[in-house]
């Protein structure tokens, strides 16, 4: 009888095992869709100035692709901006970037060399056009920059190309009615009130290159009106993509002490190329919805990264991984 009694245990046992053997087995294959090992292999994703959100982003991306996908080598370089980041994308110099949709459809425009290459991965997130200026600063209005020290965005970086649209559709030439300045947002925030009478951003809320000088210092906002952002739209061009909004109150509190700023903001793409492999496109984007609230407890803007927009993905069509992801989730 005893001798039943094991072979009956030991049975149990392996029944046991075995059950435990297939819920590990359907967790995997729930973790790794179609029971596929993940993409290995090296990526160059181009970021932005590292006082910027793109690169703080691009870190905190990189962070969680190393979970879903371990073998895959993610190298972060930084640059001057959007316009920058869509001309390595679109040349190979680099896999992955985010830039705004002003910028893509520029260089699209401009018949830029590899345009026809460039695809979307996932709309994220707004950039909201910041003018800077010292709290006692007589300037009031973008029309008030004529004759000052103005900073206006590195070479190639998005700022520079809304800046000089917003500068002209105030009536200012950039290049002779105010002292141009090529700082951003690395270098700015330290020279205002110094070398720079008033400076242009355009980023994500909030950027930590003025929350970092929010803590020490204070600086004001000046509002583009939307009077004024209709002008910029009168442009044409790629100035489509800019709309009259306000920046919330919250953004940078003890700057705007409970007070909206009228400004304009650009929508943000998640930026790749045809040939980019469609499975590590699809593993990457899947990533990068998954990790919106991991990534938005210290990005802010990656907080409103959400599956139903990010299709939209406007002047670009999907990359064909992307689009693999959309057809299977649920929003």
């Amino acid at each position: 009888m005893s001798t039943l009694l094991t072979r009956i245990g030991r049975r149990r046992a392996l029944r046991g095992a075995g059950a435990v053997a297939v819920a590990l087995g359907l967790l995997l294959w729930w973790l790794l869709p179609l029971g596929e090992q993940p993409p290995s292999g090296t990526i160059t994703f181009s970021t932005g100035t590292r006082a910027g959100v793109y690169h703080e982003y691009g870190e905190r991306l990189r962070a969680e692709l190393a979970k879903d996908m371990p073998d895959l080598k993610v190298e972060l370089r930084t640059s001057n901006g959007s316009q920058q980041n869509v001309q390595r994308v679109a040349t190979g110099e680099a896999d992955f970037t985010i830039a705004a949709a002003d910028a893509v459809e520029t260089y699209e425009l401009d018949g830029r060399p590899g345009a026809d290459r460039l695809r979307g991965v996932a709309r994220l997130y707004d950039d909201y056009v910041q003018l800077v200026v010292p709290p006692d600063s007589d300037i009031r209005s973008v029309a008030d920059l004529r004759g000052k020290r103005v900073a206006i965005g590195l070479p190639d970086s998005g700022v520079r190309l809304i800046a000089t649209r917003v500068l002209k559709a105030a009536g200012i030439d950039p290049e002779k009615d105010i002292t141009p300045r090529q700082d951003g947002i690395d270098t700015g925030p330290g020279l205002l009130g110094t070398d720079l009478d008033a400076f242009f951003w355009s980023g994500g809320l909030p950027t930590r290159g003025l929350t970092e000088i929010a803590e020490t210092s204070t600086f004001r906002f000046v509002p583009i009106e939307g009077k004024l952002v209709a002008k910029v739209h009168g442009q044409g061009g790629a100035t489509h993509y800019y709309r009259a909004t306000n920046m919330p109150e919250s953004a940078y509190k003890t700057i705007q002490n409970g007070s909206t700023v009228a400004t304009m903001a650009v929508s943000n793409l998640l930026v790749t190329r045809t040939d980019l492999d469609p499975r590590l496109t699809e593993w990457l984007t899947r990533t990068v919805l998954d990790s919106r609230d991991g990534i938005g407890a210290h990005v802010h803007s990656a907080q409103l990264v959400d599956v139903r927009t990010a299709i939209y993905t406007d002047p670009l069509p999907l990359h064909e991984g992307a689009r693999r992801f959309y057809r299977s989730a649920k929003p």
